[in-house]
């Protein structure tokens, strides 16, 4: 199953560790190092097999290639994922040795891949990676790091569903926009404060139904049962959670104007894109909408950028955005064709 999956790769690299102390599969994926050393983030997860969790890192890791190259940096896409049979509890020895023997497989590789946060894994754990390599980016502030990427990708996303509201309703004030938020993890429940803020008629899911209704008393705001979000009627739906919501069974469910959200990997497959557009539905390609956990990360920990520099860097997330809708409906092409076309290019440019 390895040998099938890594055939129908585009990526450069792949490298597979099985941890006999934890039984967990260590597997990286270098997609890209034309622009500069793979980067992306570790995913601690418990998956029903192996090969699930390495065509995660696949798709993955192709996936942050066109993020790094449509954000302008200098970087590759990579991605990592600790399959593990269950996840250790969080400052338990059992986690602690794991990531001290990944940050030791990482270290292997050069550099030619830096890790960072990603899902279940946040900076306390980068910080015991970092124990034994420097290419992590995102430890926390007391050992070197930038902290946590959370609140500049949900900031990202917010100037990205202003910019997506704009386009859609010629107008980009978020008051009395009722917005949907799936998943309010790290990223999707500061989204939800931004939004909240700007005035917004919030709906809140998760898979975890108590933590939407917490998180909504908290706001002011209404939440809803997982199983109800696709036909849930709303102007702007945000997915926040994990990929591939975006479907051929799912799409004719959707009862908005825009998609606009943080998560990773939103449509199942290529032709998904077609579909929201024949549905009259605007979608913000994820990889442009998303990638302010990436310019957080490069900008302060590799570039030395300061906080306006960064702030006026998430704010350019908007107007990217913007300059996509704008060529590709005057090309007749979807945002999805237009933001691959732009990352494309840039990596074509470069090799």
């Amino acid at each position: 199953m390895f040998e099938r999956l890594i055939r129908g790769w585009s990526g450069e690299q792949v490298v597979v560790r099985f941890d006999e102390a934890s039984s967990a599969w260590m597997l990286i994926g270098v997609h890209s190092t034309v622009l500069g050393p793979a980067m992306g983030g570790t995913r601690l997860k418990a998956y029903p097999s192996p090969a699930e969790a390495l065509a995660d890192v696949l798709r993955l890791s192709q996936a942050m290639t066109m993020k790094q190259a449509a954000a302008g940096l200098d970087l590759g896409g990579g991605k990592a994922v600790l399959a593990v049979p269950e996840v250790p509890a969080l400052g338990s020895p059992a986690r602690r040795e794991l990531l001290l023997r990944y940050g030791d497989l990482v270290a292997s590789m050069g550099g030619t891949y830096l890790t960072a946060a990603d899902m279940n894994t946040g900076e306390a754990d980068l910080d015991i990676v970092g124990e034994r390599t420097m290419h992590v980016l995102g430890r926390s502030v007391a050992c070197g790091g930038s902290g946590s990427s959370a609140g500049a990708t949900a900031l990202g996303v917010f100037h990205g569903i202003g910019a997506s509201v704009r386009h859609a309703f010629s107008d980009g004030d978020l008051a009395d926009r009722r917005v949907l938020v799936q998943g309010v993890g790290a990223v999707g429940a500061r989204l939800a404060t931004l939004l909240r803020d700007a005035g917004a008629r919030l709906v809140l899911a998760d898979l975890d139904d108590e933590r939407a209704a917490q998180v909504a008393r908290g706001l002011g705001a209404t939440s809803i049962a997982a199983h109800h979000v696709l036909d849930a009627e709303c102007d702007v739906f945000s997915p926040c959670a994990t990929g591939g919501v975006l479907s051929a069974e799912s799409i004719p469910l959707l009862r908005c104007r825009v998609v606009a959200g943080a998560a990773n990997n939103q449509l199942a497959t290529r032709w998904d894109a077609e579909r929201l557009r024949d549905r009259g539905i605007l979608f913000a390609p994820d990889f442009v909408i998303n990638a302010g956990g990436v310019i957080h990360l490069t900008g302060y920990e590799r570039l030395g950028w300061d906080d306006a520099q960064m702030t006026a860097r998430l704010a350019g997330i908007g107007q990217a955005l913007a300059e996509i809708f704008e060529r590709a409906d005057r090309q007749g092409v979807t945002p999805a064709a237009e933001a691959d076309r732009l990352a494309q290019d840039r990596l074509a440019a470069a090799s």
